[in-house]
């Protein structure tokens, strides 16, 4: 018989084989003779109260033994002639996108225009260290896309836009530990991912796949309402027949291509504010009451929403034991991100705190780049106000919330440094209003959250694209151009690396049943 056996216990004794066997046992009125095995089903921790509780679930097995948790997924070479799908972008839209081609008989050849993951670390140390920024290959461009090197969060909420567990059991396939399978909030750390995106991509090429770096997408040709012909780096003609563009949501001359190309883009909502820097001893005790984390406790996160004047004000890639890391991708800007590694065991915790922002906000509301000249703006005026390096305009919590100028900081973990600056200079009073009051919101929800112990860093701008690419929401194609598949961040259809993953495993099945139609 397999069963499965839910129960609620503390982090000790979730982390006790033994307890857990005989709590088992009890639960199913077992004795001890019975022949028992047993795996974590999924995990999550309540520390809503100052009991602090383990939500358990396991796949219980009794008198026979557990089935594997997932078949591994297998890759075959594919057929000389195998009809050709051609992906711009190996962010994780891209790259599942090429593995799910793989799956359905289709050959896939990615263009990248950054550098493998391996290479790029040498771009971001610069970035970093010298402030020298590679507009190529940096914390946003380059194999594996921007989740690679800030963070790997896989939570999402896009469980019926598709195959969350596929994405899930792909990754744990490719390196991922199995806990990912588990926890209510898997994460796999900035360290871990690049051997994981390079067993990905070997993967592909080993099943007759294309991947190619240094690849940028210059230029379309368009006859008769389908995309004929694509040039890369301004040299290369290859004719296409499907496109799928996953070229994610900083790639702002993919939008400026289009609008070239009179081919239609919109305006769209997003979100933009500042990134958020306490201690993670000081958010554990916020959120442990008092409790730090341990061997049985990992550190602390939170999430926070409210609303300020009809506008959502939420926390947003929230990074316990992570680091704040340099994402610009144009000179004249400045961006900041977060990340953790593995263990989340750096000595800060961060979060985006960010507004919603809508096109009306603008007199020009009907521009389709108004947000995103809204957001261009903002970075540019931190790049001015930080004398235009590659630091950043900071500012202590408290002094935020009282609109005066810090005159010392306790530290930051961001590497190219912080100049202190009235934030209330840099946002408009529409996005500063509504930061201000929400962080007042926040400390009622968490009693201390306020204090000039925490760092701001502004801005927190690229959350998600402000340009939407649309499409057909059956056939994924775009409402203009037949062959062409935005997908994704860039595209305005993802937030983040699983419901990426996703949209391209979606979109490539849509491809295949239109092969097969034909």
């Amino acid at each position: 018989m397999s069963t499965v056996v839910n129960f609620v216990c503390s982090p000790e004794e979730a982390k006790d084989s033994n307890y857990l066997e005989q709590r088992i046992r009890k639960e199913l009125t077992l004795d001890a003779q019975t022949q028992l095995e047993f795996r974590w089903r999924k995990r999550s921790i309540d520390a809503r109260q100052r009991q602090i509780k383990v939500n358990a679930s396991f796949d219980v097995a009794v008198n026979t033994v557990l089935a594997p948790r997932f078949e591994d997924q297998e890759f075959k070479l594919l057929a000389p002639d195998a009809p050709v799908v051609h992906i711009i972008g190996a962010g994780p839209a891209g790259l599942f996108a090429a593995l799910q081609a793989v799956t359905q008989g289709l050959k896939p050849i990615v263009f990248e225009r950054g550098k493998d993951v391996r290479a790029r670390r040498r771009d971001l140390a610069k970035l970093t260290k010298a402030h020298e920024l590679n507009p190529e290959s940096n914390y946003c461009f380059g194999e594996g896309g921007a989740g690679t090197y800030s963070d790997g969060k896989l939570y999402t909420r896009s469980k019926k836009r598709g195959d969350v567990q596929k994405v899930l059991e792909w990754l744990v396939q490719f390196g991922a530990k199995a806990d990912i399978l588990i926890d209510a909030h898997p994460h796999i750390g900035t360290n871990k991912l690049p051997q994981l995106i390079e067993a990905i991509r070997e993967q592909i090429i080993d099943s007759g796949g294309e991947i190619h770096f240094g690849h940028k997408l210059t230029d379309i040709e368009i006859s008769n309402g389908q995309i004929v012909q694509i040039q890369i780096n301004h040299t290369q003609h290859i004719s296409v027949s499907k496109l799928i563009l996953a070229t994610g949501h900083s790639a702002r001359d993919i939008f400026e291509l289009l609008r070239r190309k009179k081919i239609e883009i919109k305006a769209k909502p997003f979100a933009l504010g500042v990134r958020v820097e306490h201690t993670q001893t000081y958010i554990d005790g916020l959120q442990y009451h008092g409790r730090l984390s341990d061997d049985y406790l990992p550190p602390a996160s939170y999430s926070l929403v409210t609303q300020v004047e009809n506008r959502g004000v939420y926390s947003f890639c929230m990074c316990p034991g992570g680091i704040i890391a340099p994402c610009a991708t144009a000179d004249g800007e400045v961006v900041t991100n977060g990340w953790s590694p593995s263990k989340r065991n750096n000595i800060y915790a961060n979060s985006g705190i960010v507004v919603g922002i809508e096109p009306s906000d603008f007199k020009n509301e009907n521009d389709p780049f108004v947000c995103l000249d809204f957001q261009k703006e903002i970075e540019n005026r931190c790049w001015q106000a930080a004398g235009q390096t590659q630091k950043v305009p900071a500012q202590g919590l408290a002094d935020f919330v009282n609109g005066t100028i810090s005159t010392a900081f306790p530290r930051s973990s961001y590497q190219p440094g912080i100049v202190s600056v009235n934030l209330k200079e840099i946002f408009p009073a529409f996005v500063y209003k509504r930061l201000r009051q929400a962080f007042l919101d926040f400390d009622k929800k968490m009693p201390g959250f306020i204090t000039n112990d925490a760092v701001v860093h502004a801005p927190e701008s690229r959350t998600s694209s402000p340009v939407l690419i649309p499409r057909d929401p059956i056939s994924f194609q775009h409402t203009q151009i037949a062959n062409l598949y935005p997908i994704a961040e860039g595209a305005g259809y993802a937030g983040g690396i699983v419901s990426a993953a996703i949209d391209g495993l979606n979109c490539v099945e849509k491809i295949a049943q239109t092969l097969v139609n034909l």
